[in-house]
């Protein structure tokens, strides 16, 4: 696996994240109907295409097969495609986030405890609840922030 900084974001490589965007949801965002889902993934190009500083993570072959987006320190997208969950890929990026691009918070979905759970393993605190994603839709959300003790360097 690699790590990839910045790639030129051209359609073919929206298309790829795009549908690894849309099965992760599938498999964790479970609190979404099938057609919120659809109607979540128009958005999904423009912030692919926007956010300032992209990561994806790809397979032997150049495959992506994960990415993130960083905006301003803070976490705006992390998703891996549900066939390499659990292998430290997640990890990987987020340690990668922390490093090149001092990401010290980040916005989960309240009613997804997985992600929740990843992020607290590897140091982020629930610092605030808004009953209101940042769409103004009726999904609740958490802030987290990694303290200033925490870091890559105290992963276990």
């Amino acid at each position: 696996m690699q790590l990839h900084d910045n790639p030129p974001r051209t359609p073919a490589l929206v298309a790829q994240l795009v549908t690894i965007w849309a099965a992760a949801v599938r498999a964790t965002h479970t609190f979404l109907s099938p057609a919120e889902v659809t109607a979540i993934q128009a958005y999904v190009p423009t912030a692919l295409t926007q956010v300032p500083d992209l990561c994806v993570a790809v397979d032997d072959q150049q495959r992506p097969i994960g990415f993130m987006g960083v905006a301003d320190h803070h976490l705006e997208m992390l998703f891996l495609d549900p066939t390499v969950r659990g292998r430290g890929l997640g990890r990987q990026l987020l340690t990668h986030g922390i490093v090149a691009y001092q990401v010290t918070s980040l916005t989960v979905n309240e009613q997804n405890p997985q992600a929740r759970g990843f992020y607290e393993h590897l140091g982020f605190r629930v610092t605030e609840r808004h009953a209101v994603d940042e769409q103004g839709q009726p999904y609740p959300v958490l802030t987290m922030v990694l303290p200033a003790d925490a870091g890559p360097e105290n992963f276990d």
